[in-house]
């Protein structure tokens, strides 16, 4: 992986919502979902942004090590992570090495165990300490009209790092009329119950302050009217999918 470069969209020097502590979040170009609340749509496109070595985004991160403590590092997200693997696996390769915290967020759409994704993939994993994992919506049929294609790969991604010991936090996007049906909600409820390595489970509100991105791509926002989530069906999605019952540790 010599010589590799990654495809970039931005980065970001103290990202506090993306992984454990302060963070340094590397934001990738490209993604094969096309979901109907992305807030980053200028991530979509795999030629857009800028290339960069994994040298020159590591020595740009190590400058601001001082405010990560025991608890930061850096998290590669998007667009999609899964679709760079060599960048990713050589930026972590450089972080393990001087001992910093490393971190996947993910929808898990390339995810396969064919090849040759899947001997690239399996570079990447143990060079990973936390993979967040976005799990759009747990019916495939909504999950393809939402984003554009099912939630195979996702799912199957989950059940991978399940079974090899990876720490996981999952991430589900609250759309009111999309993604709030208590029905739906209990049966993801139930197949985060079935993972093992799960820390942590986050309810993420939709919001529209996107609309103005979409607006200067001239790409039609499908969700004009929709509301944010209130506070009470914020609170039930919650309860339902038992946010308070995750702990920030692996089960034993």
């Amino acid at each position: 992986m010599t010589g590799c470069k990654g495809r970039i969209n931005a980065t970001e020097s103290f990202g506090s919502v993306d992984g454990p502590g302060i963070r340094f979040i590397v934001f990738v170009q490209g993604c094969r979902y096309r979901c109907q609340y992305c807030h980053n749509p200028e991530t979509w496109e795999t030629e857009g942004g800028y290339e960069a070595t994994p040298e020159e985004i590591f020595r740009q991160a190590l400058r601001y090590r001082p405010y990560w403590k025991n608890t930061g590092g850096i998290t590669v997200s998007g667009g999609e992570p899964l679709l760079q693997l060599d960048f990713v696996t050589e930026l972590f390769r450089l972080a393990k090495a001087k001992g910093v915290n490393t971190a996947v967020d993910t929808a898990g759409e390339p995810f396969t165990r064919t090849e040759p994704f899947f001997g690239q993939f399996e570079r990447l994993l143990p060079l990973t300490d936390l993979f967040l994992l976005d799990l759009k919506h747990i019916d495939s049929t909504r999950h393809k009209e939402l984003t554009g294609t099912d939630n195979l790969s996702a799912l199957a991604l989950a059940l991978f790092l399940s079974e090899h010991g990876k720490r996981m936090w999952i991430r589900h996007v609250l759309v009111p009329g999309y993604t709030t049906d208590e029905g739906d909600l209990r049966r993801l409820s139930e197949f985060i119950g079935s993972l093992a390595t799960v820390e942590r489970v986050e309810v993420l509100p939709y919001h529209a302050m996107a609309v103005h991105k979409y607006e200067e791509l001239r790409i039609p926002y499908r969700l004009d009217g929709v509301e944010p989530p209130d506070a009470a069906t914020i609170a039930r999605a919650e309860e339902i999918l038992g946010v308070a019952d995750y702990t920030g540790y692996m089960k034993q």
